[in-house]
């Protein structure tokens, strides 16, 4: 057969990479350890692994206070902790660094309770100044909780919360600290506990390593004690059986997630083998590659950069970034069709409708990934934009693998 009539290969075939923010990389020991038979639900191993595995699940968070667990994704939980904590009338600041600051207002709003919000747009991070004045306004203590993501999903902001805790402090206000982790836990450095956070959000997607279905709330005895009178609390998402059961089905309010229990126990073993300080210093590293290569890409090239322009405030977990309309749409579209790597939108950054919706993606480096995934993510990106023609700047897998090689 001559080159000429040759057929035009797949390159996409063998295993794909889904590089996108969440459902993560399912690591192989957690899709063995899921793939097994029904077991029983009322006695036996189930109910002595589950047992076993909440204090890893509060290690993880770094906290030795309560936890409860919900079948459901992200959204679930914050309904969970805006059940347990808060009643119709009771008044909140939300904190927003991108849409999923925002989704969590939007959530507590429309079960009945007040919310005002601190928007910080999509690149910057909080203004701590900013929410300390607003606090100190608050003399008679209105404000009953302060909500913030640690990190958004959407935009990669980091937020400080040592910081947000000081700021709080030194407005001597008693609002709680509320942080949904469901896109940093397991990926970016957090410790609820010394932190000085009242209630943790994630779920089980993400650095958990473990398919969509399962989410979690860590929280603290003062937040069960603010909690204590809630009225929009329900049987469902009431946390007090669940974090204290009496029997294994309250763990649930009903059926255990059996085989997602089996696959996070794998996960949380995986976790705790590596050790935290290890899982977080590899994130380190590997976000550090993505965004070197995205520096050598945007030399001399604006349109291509990355969201967040402090390394202090980017996720670990995942980088957001633009290339311009319609660049990055076309460039997911190719890597995923001609190279099985999969990217992800840039969610929030405008509307679906908007031309410049096209301008934005984001890379994810979060949960089950090592060098050679991110690396070969970056060479796929960057013989995208060759076959697309899409102007950029040389050297980003040099710089990479740099980043790499010096650990």
């Amino acid at each position: 057969m001559t080159q000429e009539n040759s057929p035009k290969p797949d390159l996409s075939r063998g295993r794909s990479y889904l590089a996108i923010p969440g459902p993560s990389v399912m690591p192989d020991r957690v899709l063995a350890a899921m793939h097994r038979a029904a077991p029983n639900i009322y006695a036996g191993d189930l109910t002595e692994m589950v047992a076993a595995m909440w204090p890893d699940l509060r290690a993880v968070a770094g906290t030795t206070q309560h936890v409860a667990g919900y079948i459901g994704n992200g959204h679930a939980a914050w309904e969970a902790a805006n059940a347990n904590l808060f009643s119709r009338g009771d008044q909140v600041l939300v904190l927003s660094t991108g849409r999923f600051g925002m989704g969590w207002a939007e959530s507590a709003r429309a079960m009945g309770v007040e919310v005002e919000v601190m928007d910080f747009g999509t690149r910057d991070p909080v203004d701590m100044a900013r929410v300390e004045a607003r606090l100190r306004q608050d003399s008679a203590g209105r404000i009953k909780a302060v909500l913030t993501t640690h990190v958004d999903t959407s935009s990669s902001v980091l937020t400080d919360i040592p910081a947000l805790r000081a700021a709080m402090d030194a407005a001597g206000h008693p609002a709680l600290l509320c942080v949904d982790c469901i896109a940093s836990l397991g990926c970016d450095e957090y410790h609820m506990d010394a932190w000085g956070v009242d209630l943790t959000v994630a779920a089980s997607q993400k650095g958990l390593m473990t398919p969509p279905g399962m989410s979690f709330l860590w929280f603290s005895e003062k937040a069960r004690a603010a909690g204590a009178q809630a009225d929009l609390r329900t049987p469902y998402w009431d946390w007090r059986a669940r974090s204290e059961p009496e029997e294994f089905w309250q763990y649930w309010a009903g059926t255990a997630p059996t085989h997602h229990l089996f696959g996070l126990r794998e996960a949380l073993a995986m976790l705790h083998e590596e050790g935290m300080p290890r899982v977080w210093a590899r994130h380190e590293v590997l976000a550090r590659t993505v965004w070197a290569a995205f520096d050598a890409w945007g030399a001399d090239h604006p349109r291509i950069g990355l969201n967040v322009t402090d390394p202090k405030y980017r996720s670990r977990a995942v980088t957001a970034a633009r290339l311009g309309a319609p660049d990055a749409t076309r460039l997911r579209e190719w890597t995923e069709a001609q190279a099985g790597v999969t990217l992800g939108i840039g969610l929030g950054m405008a509307q679906p409708s908007d031309p410049a919706w096209h301008g934005f993606l984001r890379v994810a480096h979060m949960g089950h990934v090592n060098a050679h995934m991110t690396l070969g993510a970056l060479a796929v990106m960057e013989a995208g934009m060759v076959a697309l023609d899409i102007p950029h700047g040389p050297g980003a897998l040099d710089a990479a693998t740099k980043v790499i090689a010096a650990g």
